[in-house]
């Protein structure tokens, strides 16, 4: 992969049918923060679910010729749609969650996106008090994310699937907060999950590569 940009992992990594993209590192790289085993069952059982379940429910459809960008797009907002929508969005997420974390990684950014935070949220601080609330009151399921809107970086949070791109967002990090994500390493101690991958999973990089 040439550079781990949003829009490379979908292009290089989404084609129909939908296969699991592997992770960008060994299954226990990010111990003793995230284990092996969370990572197997979380990468290999479901994300891997939601790409066979996706490409149930677009076989012999005129969906099947589409890209999981143009999947998620078509069916935002169709009730009757919500099953695609939700799985699309899923394997969409996942791919970018994995990239949003690396070995080693956490900390304060350096270069254009520590400039970035700084001038759209004041400090660096102030990011992180605002990100760990995003991730602790997502009640139930969902995700954090920083993102760009209108030239501007601000963190929001999503409900299950629901992700940037429907709400004319661009995506630059993601944190997924559904249990599944943490529970065999944190039990219910999400804000600790929370403080982890901020002090020592967070991918910068990656953050940076997504800015416009």
């Amino acid at each position: 992969m040439a550079q781990n940009t949003a829009a490379n992992l979908i292009k290089e990594n989404h084609t129909m049918p939908i296969t699991l993209p592997e992770l960008p590192y060994a299954q226990n790289a990010l111990e003793p923060h995230i284990s092996a085993h969370t990572l197997s069952f979380h990468h290999g059982k479901h994300h891997q679910a939601y790409v066979t379940n996706l490409n149930n429910l677009v076989k012999d459809t005129d969906m099947a010729a589409l890209s999981l960008e143009e999947i998620i797009k078509k069916t935002a907002g169709d009730a009757g749609k919500a099953g695609i929508f939700n799985n699309a969005a899923q394997i969409w997420n996942h791919t970018f969650y994995w990239h949003s974390m690396k070995p080693n990684g956490g900390g304060a950014p350096k270069g254009k996106i520590a400039e970035r935070i700084n001038k759209d949220f004041g400090s660096f601080d102030k990011f992180k008090e605002e990100f760990k609330t995003a991730g602790a009151t997502q009640f139930g399921s969902g995700w954090a994310w920083l993102v760009e809107e209108n030239g501007k970086l601000k963190v929001t949070k999503t409900p299950n699937a629901d992700l940037p791109m429907v709400h004319g967002q661009k995506a630059l990090l993601t944190m997924d907060v559904w249990e599944h994500a943490y529970y065999l390493d944190f039990q219910n101690r999400r804000p600790d999950y929370i403080a982890t991958f901020l002090d020592k999973l967070v991918n910068w990089d990656f953050a940076e590569a997504n800015l416009g």
